[in-house]
């Protein structure tokens, strides 16, 4: 069971509107290296990691996506609040703004709908903590890119923020590695099917 404290782990103040921002930064909401993908993924490995611990690093992480999540629809929703219509025609986000108005959906910024088939669950133990080494590391490289195209410091603030908790968590998956491999007969390293490591 989760508990939701009604606050945002970081706090979102943007004064100016940005449409165009919003654009490309609704990627780390649904985009293929996003906070939801992040969250899916990790919520959805802790039911079949053997090791309660490691089970447990999954689901807090899991969940701080989850406020991730919310922090980067906050941002999202900041920029693009009380657009005009000419915001909207010279942010380009005319097809967006059809179909969703001002609501936050989460998508790629290339306009991709967010799909499940972005996330990896595979129950193996080296495979899943692998993968969410990786999965980290493409976030922070989003991260780093949006920094690059931004110019607004507040926006930049919750970004850098954002950006150092990836590192975090590649360092915490990077540990839980290091505890799975420690804890695996040699001969059975990969633990599903004994036959394979004889």
């Amino acid at each position: 069971m989760f508990v939701y404290e009604k606050k945002l782990q970081y706090p979102v103040r943007i004064k100016n509107p940005n449409p165009k921002l919003a654009k490309f930064i609704i990627s780390q909401y649904g985009g293929p290296d996003g906070e939801l993908g992040a969250s899916m993924r990790y919520l959805s490995q802790r039911f079949s990691m053997p090791y309660p611990e490691l089970a447990g690093i999954l689901t807090d992480i899991g969940v701080e996506e989850l406020g991730h999540l919310e922090m980067v629809g906050t941002i999202i929703y900041q920029l693009t609040r009380n657009m005009t219509p000419e915001q909207v025609k010279a942010a380009g986000l005319e097809p967006y703004f059809v179909d969703h108005t001002a609501g936050v959906y989460p998508q790629f910024a290339s306009g991709t709908p967010w799909t499940a088939a972005t996330i990896a669950v595979k129950g193996d133990v080296i495979t899943d903590l692998t993968e969410d080494m990786g999965a980290e590391q493409k976030a922070r490289t989003t991260y780093d890119n949006i920094l690059r195209l931004s110019d607004d410091p507040d926006v930049n603030d919750v970004i850098k923020f954002l950006r150092e908790r990836e590192v975090v968590h590649f360092q915490r998956f990077g540990e839980a590695l290091r505890i799975a491999t420690d804890r695996m007969d040699e001969k059975n390293f990969y633990m599903v099917n004994p036959a394979f490591d004889r």
